[in-house]
């Protein structure tokens, strides 16, 4: 009698393993993917070189740059949506590693900058990221103050108060419609000494990357393009000081 109910325990319990199996599977593989025109800029051209590496992506122009951007992106986005405004960055004189997350979660992969840093020499290292990307990339960043310079963020804030060794810059759309502007503006509280808020009319969240339309977002006024040249020629200057 005993056995036979420790049986159907052991039955129960491994029935809801595979029913909790078989829905984290089916939700870290409902991810929104990359668009294709995002595949010319995985490949070498003009004054970028592209490099697939271990980690995910390297862009690197050809100024010798001594400034690096290291990218995480966001929650269940392919992280190849970003590579066109890491290729732009790199052209424009910041080179970009653009981190690929298991299962397109950044949290997952939250200390992969650390072999980037231990691996590469640049001078100034620059931790960014969009959304929940943006979030683990200011907790890195925030345990790495003697390694990083500063902290790029896309329509995010830090969780926890950040050491006033680095300094921040938020950049988000006017039109975000995923963004939680309380829990934004609640943590900014959270924010170094040197921090700087830049908003872009008419951007929106989905914008800073190429993987089409993202649930609760709101259509916005200006092109994907031109919302990433606004926040890029922002990151430049913000860099530059």
């Amino acid at each position: 009698m005993e056995l036979g109910r420790t049986k159907k325990i052991l039955l129960a319990v491994i029935i809801l393993i595979l029913v909790a199996a078989a829905g984290a599977f089916i939700y870290f593989n409902d991810f929104y993917h990359s668009e294709e025109l995002v595949n010319e800029y995985l490949e070498s051209g003009g004054n970028v070189s592209v490099a697939h590496i271990e980690e995910g992506y390297y862009f690197k122009g050809q100024n010798n740059s001594d400034t690096a951007m290291i990218f995480y992106p966001g929650a269940k986005v392919e992280y190849t949506a970003y590579a066109p405004m890491m290729y732009e960055m790199a052209e424009n004189g910041i080179d970009c590693f653009l981190i690929e997350m298991p299962f397109n979660m950044a949290f997952f992969g939250a200390d992969k900058a650390s072999s980037i840093i231990d691996n590469y020499t640049y001078s100034n290292y620059y931790v960014s990221g969009h959304s929940l990307g943006g979030v683990v990339a200011s907790s890195f960043a925030n345990e790495n103050a003697n390694k990083v310079k500063g902290v790029v963020l896309f329509a995010a804030y830090p969780s926890s108060k950040m050491d006033d060794k680095l300094k921040l810059l938020s950049i988000y759309g006017s039109d975000d419609g995923v963004l939680n502007m309380e829990s934004y503006n609640e943590n900014k509280k959270n924010w170094p000494d040197e921090s700087e808020e830049f908003v872009i009319k008419g951007a929106n969240h989905e914008g800073f990357a190429y993987y089409g339309a993202q649930d609760g977002d709101n259509n916005a006024s200006i092109t994907p393009e031109k919302q990433q040249d606004i926040a890029i020629q922002k990151i430049l200057e913000f860099t530059q000081r």
